[in-house]
């Protein structure tokens, strides 16, 4: 086994809002992982991270961070089409390798990554932060304590409102892996397998409902499990945000509003290394818990468990470390993709189709 204070040297390819707000701050808020080198192009991009990061040498190709024998773990955080192919190419260079999600575009592209990296013997991973959101910790946490008796349903939502067409970004274009189903929904679907598993059964409505919209920016999904149903909804025209969480069990429910805060800290230019109470929701925000729970009707709001993305960062340094099991595997997040293309096929065909 490595030594513990071991330090893994990073190589961040990709400096737009994925690397700039979601990546490099939590790289370099973890003891032991180092950002040694950013790829960047756009000169926004090289400014920031030259202000920001110092200590990085920003460079312009993806060669000189893949040639360089210095770097460990390589964080593929660009458009979402070019995933498979740098992953690739990170891990054929005998790097670990960090992919932002989605994973890839297709299932058979994940299957191809996951052999490769096995043949390499290298760690593979996805970035599925949300699975260390604030408010998901807390459901989770709920449905393990069994609050709500057998669970019937659970909904999840990600809503949003933007009705114009943004300009000059490659997530508005109709590229492969590109629309609100590959973008939210993969955090939605990952929370989901990763809480019940595989379904028995998929079905899809995937929408362009903005005018001119050239992407799917409305989906429904919902995943067919033998006693329970799982609901996922995503979209751009949501002017008055409904709940994120509904639980509905045979003694109770949880319903719980509003969003993990730690996006808009990061936007906010906030650091998680600054902060004492990173990732605490404030009260307004906790869910409320409707049950009976061992003879005794519980009612009230319930403390939200502090949400910290480093998480994945100290689970993913401690896999290559050989300390810890690897929490994002890629074979789970294969089963995302997968999901995903039967509820794009499930939405063209009109009907529900067998996981």
């Amino acid at each position: 086994m490595t030594a513990p204070n071991t330090i893994l040297h990073v190589g961040l390819i990709g400096f737009g809002m994925a690397g700039r707000i979601f990546h490099a701050p939590f790289i370099c808020s973890v003891e032991g992982l180092h950002l040694a080198k950013i790829k960047a192009t756009r000169q926004e991009s090289i400014s920031f991270a030259q202000a920001h990061y110092p200590q990085a040498e920003v460079v312009a190709e993806v060669q000189a961070i893949l040639s360089d024998e210095k770097i460990d773990l390589v964080v593929v955080a660009t458009a979402n089409a070019s995933h498979y192919a740098l992953a690739k190419e990170a891990l054929q260079a005998g790097k670990h390798v960090l992919v932002e999600k989605p994973f890839t575009v297709t299932a058979a592209e994940a299957d191809a990554l996951i052999a490769l990296a096995k043949e390499k013997n290298k760690v593979l991973t996805v970035y599925h932060n949300r699975r260390w959101d604030s408010d998901f910790k807390t459901v989770k946490k709920i449905i393990a304590s069994n609050l709500l008796g057998e669970l019937a349903e659970y909904e999840a939502h990600f809503d949003r409102f933007r009705n114009e067409i943004k300009p000059n970004t490659w997530k508005e274009e109709s590229l492969p892996g590109s629309g609100i189903l590959y973008d939210l929904g993969s955090h939605l679907i990952d929370q989901a397998l990763y809480l019940f598993g595989k379904p028995r059964a998929v079905y899809g409505d995937i929408r362009a409902q903005r005018q001119n919209s050239g992407i799917a920016d409305n989906f429904e999904v919902v995943l067919h499990y033998e006693h329970l149903k799982v609901t996922l909804k995503a979209g751009m025209l949501v002017k008055e945000p409904g709940p994120h969480f509904i639980l509905l069990g045979n003694e109770g429910a949880f319903v719980k509003y509003g969003m993990d805060v730690q996006e808009a800290a990061l936007k906010a230019g906030e650091l998680p290394q600054n902060q004492t109470d990173w990732g605490v929701e404030p009260e307004e925000l906790w869910g409320t818990l409707n049950t009976t729970y061992q003879g005794l009707h519980l009612k009230g709001k319930i403390k939200s468990e502090a949400g910290d993305y480093r998480g994945l960062y100290e689970n993913v340094r401690k896999a290559i470390l050989g300390q810890a099991e690897l929490n994002v595997k890629p074979e789970q997040v294969r089963e995302v993709i997968r999901v995903i293309e039967l509820a794009m096929q499930s939405s063209e065909e009109q009907r529900t189709l067998p996981f």
